[in-house]
């Protein structure tokens, strides 16, 4: 198998090629689900592809909790299918698809009532390492144990003294959300998928009653493309309504958007070396490790305003500090916030008034022929809503079709991972780099680690750090835009790196030498190179300004103050 580059030219010959004959599958939407359906069907032999309005991942897989993980809450609801799926595929992916990019993470749960409380906690966090142990795939992850309220804030000295009576702790796991559809939509592309991001669906092609393929905008290059499939799979999440609108049809179901937020915060600030999980009267509240940051998140409030750029609001930012400063000896405040950022998850509507009372589950759907819907869902079963969504399609195909093969598929990176980390000393050595930089790449990058040290090799000034962001090397600015599709320097602050949350300044101290590396391989001249600072630099402050804002209604009118640098 080739291991996919997506470049400027590959992207263009995608283009071309997807309006050259009939594809079997074409998917839109690239976010986790419509990435993984890609996959799936290639991975049978279909030929398959794959657009994308805006960028990878760039919508709700992009602004997750960050985390892959069984849903222990809903053991509370009694969905215990639900929580056995996830749990296997928790498993799949820290074992065996994807050990490079999905790691443990521990929790730690703090007791509040003496008694009955550690005993009703304590037999549901039992009965989740016994369910990821009888699904087979849980034997990677330490098991769950009892502490003492000595112990537990030794564990986590940043919890006040009388904010617990005791503890338990448990583990699950987590992943850079958008670097993950990056490397699935390259994993597609290496098993034959044609890809290709900026390109919009403005349009079914018809023929009669059946979907026989889209209209495709470039939005970049302006041409248009007929893209012509048997069968066609609309994964937009959040968006669905909106897609299947151009058939005429609102579908058998209805999506709902939940807004979630998030604040990130420097390590040195909550003095704990585990995660923290905590009961709020609407849901749970999640403080999670992330390299030498944490992530606190998240809120569930129902949203029906800008999609494509839910914005945070000052109300948001209170909650989450409110919550987290109800159990932190150290309190947070405003000043320690280093970034924020808002999701909407995509819930499949009619069975609650309350966004959190919403399904998680999923549902695929043939509205018309030709056209089949995935939607709802959780990240960590995007695999299984992709297998569901092109049994379906194949349903309609007039072949024979392979059954579903990607349980057994890595993810480009994975193979010849852990070989690669227990040689970083030597490797680091050889190459000059600093052992931590190698461990960076490699649970960055996996195995196409060497990608990376191939193109410092080739410019040795490749290997230093990016100037206000020096947890990233300047190749890997480069390999964005040469490798993983990044057209805009958004596209990499925000996505191929998490520059845009994780310093103060939110990447502007970054963007202008980011850019000036993007340049040689998109074709920039410094007229763009200057476009695409001052459009980062406004969104980052439209950004600031909706955190300001009282409300959802003048945070997204603060939010929208920043227009796409392509509109769409």
């Amino acid at each position: 198998m080739r291991t996919a580059a997506l470049g400027p030219a590959q992207r263009a010959e995608a283009l071309a090629g997807m309006a050259e004959r009939e594809l079997d599958v074409l998917v839109v939407g690239a976010g986790v689900v419509g990435a993984g359906t890609a996959l799936d069907a290639a991975t049978r032999g279909l030929s398959t592809g794959l657009v994308e309005a805006r960028d990878w991942a760039s919508g709700t897989s992009s602004r997750s909790s960050k985390l892959i993980h069984g849903g222990l809450r809903y053991l509370e609801m009694l969905d215990f299918a639900l929580v056995r799926e996830a749990l296997k595929e928790r498993g799949l992916l820290l074992e065996r698809l994807a050990p490079h990019l999905v790691k443990p993470v521990p929790f730690l749960y703090p007791l509040q009532h003496k008694g009955w409380e550690r005993l009703y906690a304590g037999s549901g966090v039992a009965l989740y390492d016994v369910m990821s142990m009888a699904r087979g795939h849980g034997r990677g992850l330490p098991g769950h144990r009892h502490l003492t309220r000595r112990h537990a804030l030794r564990v986590a000295p940043c919890l006040k003294k009388d904010a617990l009576v005791g503890a338990l702790q448990y583990y699950d796991a987590q992943m850079d959300d958008a670097r993950y559809v990056a490397t699935l939509v390259r994993t597609a592309a290496s098993y034959g998928a044609r890809v290709a991001n900026r390109a919009r669906v403005t349009g079914f092609l018809r023929e009669g009653e059946r979907v026989v393929g889209a209209r495709v905008q470039d939005v970049e290059g302006g041409g248009e493309y007929e893209v012509r499939a048997k069968q066609v799979v609309n994964a937009t999440g959040v968006w669905t309504d909106d897609t299947q609108a151009m058939v005429g049809e609102r579908g058998q179901f209805h999506v709902r958007a939940s807004k979630g937020i998030h604040l990130v915060v420097p390590k040195d600030r909550i003095h704990s070396t585990t995660g923290l999980i905590l009961r709020t009267e609407k849901s749970v509240l999640f403080v999670i490790p992330w390299g030498r940051h944490w992530i606190v998140g998240t809120t569930d409030t129902d949203w029906d305003l800008d999609k494509a750029h839910p914005a945070a609001s000052s109300a948001d930012i209170d909650y989450l500090l409110e919550h987290v400063n109800s159990v932190l000896a150290v309190p947070l405040t405003r000043d320690d916030v280093e970034g924020v950022y808002a999701g909407l998850r995509p819930l499949l509507a009619g069975e609650s008034d309350a966004t959190s009372k919403l399904s998680r589950e999923h549902t695929v759907a043939h509205p018309v022929p030709g056209l089949v819907v995935v939607a709802g869902g959780k990240y960590t079963t995007y695999r299984v809503m992709a297998k569901d969504a092109v049994d379906e399609a194949v349903h309609a195909l007039d072949q024979r079709v392979a059954d579903c093969v990607t349980e057994d598929v890595p993810l480009l990176g994975a193979e010849g991972y852990r070989a690669l980390w227990n040689a970083r000393a030597r490797t680091a050595a050889r190459t000059g780099l600093h052992v931590a930089r190698l461990e960076h790449l490699l649970n960055r990058y996996g195995s196409l680690t060497q990608e990376i040290l191939d193109l410092i090799a080739e410019d040795s000034s490749l290997g230093a750090p990016l100037p206000g962001a020096e947890d990233y090397l300047r190749a890997e600015v480069v390999y964005a835009a040469s490798h993983e599709g990044a057209r805009h320097l958004d596209d990499v602050l925000t996505r191929r790196t998490r520059i845009s949350i994780e310093t103060f300044d939110r990447g502007t101290r970054s963007a202008r030498e980011a850019a000036r590396l993007m340049a040689p391989v998109l074709g920039w001249d410094e007229e763009r190179i200057e476009r695409e600072v001052r459009h980062y630099e406004k969104r980052v402050e439209a950004e600031r300004e909706s955190q300001r804002q009282p409300d959802d209604r003048t945070a997204d009118a603060a939010r929208l103050g920043a227009p796409d640098i392509v509109p769409l």
